[in-house]
């Protein structure tokens, strides 16, 4: 049996091809949903503070892929104002939302950790 070797172009498209799903899925989920909840004034203060344009986008994801009980501890923090409110969120979004959020909220992570990953390994074990 031959060998089976994978190069790190390879490696490294995997996750950026994933990269890329997830911003569309981040294109989509901010027009789809996050527009709808900026627009009801119940859910605007609640959508966690947006240091840069779209991030709360990612704040409104990822309080609704969270598991309830952990959201609701970051919550509580000190800096627990800068997340947004999952409790006011899980209100005014349907399943669909929820899913989508879901979605992009672990592609995103898992393509960025993984080529963060794939980076570190590329200087310290000097892929060629």
């Amino acid at each position: 049996m031959g060998k089976f070797l994978v190069s790190f172009s390879t490696l490294l498209a995997i996750p950026s091809a994933i990269a890329l799903i997830a911003w569309i899925l981040f294109v989509i989920f901010g027009q789809v949903t996050v527009r709808k909840l900026r627009k009801n004034p119940e859910t605007k203060q609640a959508l966690g503070i947006e240091l840069a344009s779209g991030w709360d986008i990612l704040n409104v994801a990822e309080a609704l892929t969270l598991p309830k009980a952990f959201a609701q501890k970051s919550r509580n923090h000190p800096m627990g104002a800068l997340n947004a409110d999952p409790d006011v969120l899980y209100k005014h979004t349907t399943v669909f939302d929820r899913v989508l959020a879901r979605m992009f909220c672990v592609l995103f992570y898992f393509s960025g950790l993984s080529l963060i990953i794939l980076t570190i390994a590329y200087f310290l074990l000097g892929f060629n």
